[in-house]
């Protein structure tokens, strides 16, 4: 509301020019000089006549402003952060905040605003900012003061002092103690076969002399926990081995500090992408065709891949007598490949290769050796396979997921188009390739033209010819994968035979999954959080339902889902995830890890609630600083000048800010009044002179 109030003041508007003004006292002294020499009877008269005159000119005025006198503002700011949601901050915000605005409205000298201070981003609590643009619609001269209800863990500090007394109300009982996990170092990435280095510290918050050692628990993807004593507010190195490619989960928690106000933020999550070094593959060409520089661009084409290509130009039993140093650059070093140096590769892969007395049965037997040991086995085969130098003979057949055909013409010569398999329509391998639509219709690739027939075969079948001969096959063999590729027409597709196809997709995913790259593994359980839900994905080549997952949350909780299916082979499912930490998930063959982690990072680094923060720019502007876990202080308007608070009180000085109404001037002296009152004292003047 607005109080009307009157203000007098004296003012002058002279009918003279200040200079002229000026000059004609000066003359009027020079005049008066003379009988102050003489010390004549009417000097006094004199001076007093002239005094009137020169009171006359300057134009005396009383003037009287009517004015409406404003309100002052407050500004109350509310911090609904995350940290304001530890233990009771809230409920004694919401009471304080209610109590304030109650005396505010009883006061009619004073309008109260509120801002609230959001939850959200990743900057931490950004109290000035809010008050920086509610001051900005508000006068300063009508600003009374600041009333901050936050539990004073501020991210944004001023810069210079505040415009106003700022009072800082904090929702505790005094200052507390936390303890937390501070990440101090973590990579993002390690390569398979090393070791990381982590590097953290405990930090014991609010403790005068914090001092001794804490147990610290490291849990890797719901392994065993690891639990070890650390220093408090020291860095300390923690070695993780790498020993898989893909997300590796590491939790990390300190244990709890007697009476910290949260356990929060004694708890990490770290996540680790473990990825190999130069995937090293051999690709040894049996002899010189088209389809050879397919394998070799597709190969090279990737810089994870480090290719060593052997190319066999003619058997040994074979002579012709060319000079050797013009048929190869160097000879084939049979024993450092498959004896020697066979385990550093990740992938063998043999295009068109056939047994002829290059490799001795030795060899093979060391690939065999080399497959069920955990390595990848591509084999691309051509007629050789069927012949009698086919390698389903030697010690390599065993490892193999088809033999040929060998009653027959054992290859198949005429024009077809490669078919996916319904199984392939499942397989990462084959699924949604690039120009197959579905089961029954005509893919868009381009046509190839022969293809080795087989007897036996085993593994799963991808894709096959229209007439159902089998032209990829996959199998795992123990602990390693292997590939038949029963024809070498795929190079026509990278000519772009009739459109091409996509070769480079497939023999891409078909070495890929060799590798065992878990983003193709055909029966995968997938887990993340985006947004704060949990999303679960399920991927399996069984023609069955996928049923439900059951979902324990960091803090043990275990809550069973439904799979929805939205494709063959495709369910999901979905959870809120407020829960930091940890989460597994489970379908009872497999279980996969989910890391919660926090969205402000700097809003829960320190969970205190604390004066120390606020208190150099509270008390620089006049403010204080109260908690008020025992009650909320009175709210006083005090004169500009006293103190602004006191043990059980903040004060908000009062501005008096005004608006002017109307304006009334009155003339002090008047020419009706001036003229007579100035012949006058001329005539006492001109008398008392006369009668000396």
């Amino acid at each position: 509301m607005r109080l009307e109030q009157a203000y007098a003041a004296l003012r002058f508007d002279p009918a003279l020019p200040w200079a002229a003004f000026a000059a004609l006292a000066v003359l009027c002294l020079i005049a008066l000089l003379p009988a102050i020499f003489r010390r004549a009877r009417g000097a006094a008269w004199r001076a007093l006549a002239f005094g009137v005159l020169l009171l006359w000119l300057s134009g005396p005025r009383l003037v009287r402003e009517t004015r409406d006198t404003l309100p002052d503002i407050g500004l109350m700011v509310v911090d609904e952060s995350a940290s304001m949601q530890v233990g009771d901050r809230a409920a004694l915000r919401d009471a304080a905040r209610t109590a304030i605005a109650g005396q505010a409205a009883r006061m009619p000298d004073l309008e109260l605003r509120t801002v609230v201070v959001p939850a959200g981003g990743h900057d931490g609590t950004q109290l000035f900012a809010a008050v920086n643009r509610a001051v900005a619609d508000i006068p300063q001269s009508r600003l009374a003061g600041i009333v901050a209800l936050t539990d004073g863990q501020v991210h944004d500090m001023p810069p210079m002092p505040l415009p106003a007394p700022l009072h800082v109300l904090i929702p505790a009982r005094g200052e507390e103690t936390d303890r937390r996990l501070r990440i101090v170092e973590a990579p993002s990435f390690g390569l398979v076969g090393h070791s990381v280095t982590i590097r953290v510290a405990v930090d014991d918050l609010g403790v005068p002399h914090p001092a001794g050692t804490a147990k610290l628990t490291l849990r890797r993807d719901g392994e065993a926990p690891q639990v070890s004593a650390v220093p408090i507010g020291q860095e300390v190195p923690i070695e993780l081995p790498i020993t898989r490619a893909g997300p590796i989960l590491v939790e990390l928690q300190a244990e709890a500090l007697p009476g910290e106000v949260s356990g929060l933020n004694n708890r990490a999550i770290v996540e680790i992408n473990g990825v190999r070094d130069r995937l090293r593959v051999l690709l040894v060409s049996g002899e010189p065709h088209a389809g050879e520089r397919t394998w070799r661009r597709l190969l090279k084409a990737d810089p994870a891949v480090d290719l060593v290509h052997f190319t066999i130009l003619r058997p040994p039993e074979r002579d012709d007598m060319t000079p050797l140093n013009e048929l190869a650059l160097i000879a084939f070093p049979v024993r450092e490949l498959f004896q020697v140096k066979i385990r550093d590769f990740d992938l063998i892969i043999l295009d068109r290769f056939q047994n002829r007395g290059i490799l001795p049965p030795t060899y093979l037997r060391n690939i065999a050796d080399y497959v069920r040991g955990g390595g990848g086995l591509l084999l691309s085969a051509g007629p050789e396979f069927a012949s009698n130098a086919s390698l389903s003979a030697t010690p390599l057949g065993s490892v193999l997921p088809a033999r040929p055909n060998l009653t027959g013409a054992g290859v198949t010569e005429g024009e077809f188009r490669p078919q996916v398999t319904p199984l392939g329509g499942r397989h990462p391998v084959t699924e949604g390739l690039p120009g197959w639509q579905a089961p029954g219709v005509e893919p868009t690739w381009g046509s190839w033209y022969r293809r080795v027939d087989v007897g036996s075969q085993a593994g799963q079948l991808l894709m096959n010819a229209p007439d159902g001969g089998p032209l990829l096959l996959v199998d795992r063999v123990e602990q390693g994968r292997v590939a038949l590729l029963l024809s070498d027409q795929i190079w026509l597709w990278s000519r772009g035979h009739e459109g091409g196809g996509p070769q480079a997709e497939l023999l891409r995913r078909i070495a890929h999954w060799l590798m065992k790259e878990p983003g193709l593994e055909e029966e995968a359980l997938r887990a993340r959080i985006d947004d704060g839900r949990l999303l679960i994905e399920r991927r399996s080549i069984l023609d069955a339902p996928l049923g439900e997952v059951t979902v324990t949350s960091p803090e043990g909780a275990v809550t069973r889902l439904k799979l929805k299916e939205d494709g063959p082979g495709h369910g999901t499912a979905e959870l809120p995830a407020a829960e930091l930490g940890v989460w597994s998930v489970g379908d009872g063959a497999r279980t996969t890890f989910a890391a919660a982690v926090n969205a402000n990072p700097r809003e829960i680094a320190d969970l205190r609630a604390t004066g120390t923060v606020l208190a150099a720019v509270a008390h620089a502007s006049g403010g204080s600083v109260h908690f008020i876990g025992g009650g909320t202080p009175e709210l006083r308007r005090i004169e500009p000048g006293r103190e602004a608070s006191g043990a059980s009180w903040i004060g908000l000085p009062r501005r008096r800010d005004h608006i002017v109404t109307g304006i009334d001037a009155i003339p002090l002296l008047p020419p009706w009044a001036a003229l007579p009152l100035l012949l006058g004292l001329v005539l006492v003047a001109w008398r008392r002179e006369g009668s000396g």
